[in-house]
């Protein structure tokens, strides 16, 4: 009985092995598109489009007093 269960062991081991490295490999293709993205942005001379990226919220609005 104790091969059954030492079998079992290794088998839910390697499963939760392969779930933590396809976990791992998702989070690197992540991590490896928003450098891209960051790339592509930095490389617009335009400093206007990193500033609004970097703050979109600001200059939606506009107040006026009369």
């Amino acid at each position: 009985m104790d091969i059954a269960l030492m079998s079992m062991a290794l088998s839910q081991s390697q499963v939760q092995q392969q779930a933590s490295i396809s976990v791992m490999k998702m989070a690197m293709g992540n991590a490896e598109q928003q450098g891209e993205a960051l790339q592509k942005l930095l490389g617009t001379t335009d400093p206007s489009v990193i500033q609004h990226a970097a703050q979109p919220h600001l200059g939606g609005n506009i107040d006026l007093k009369l």
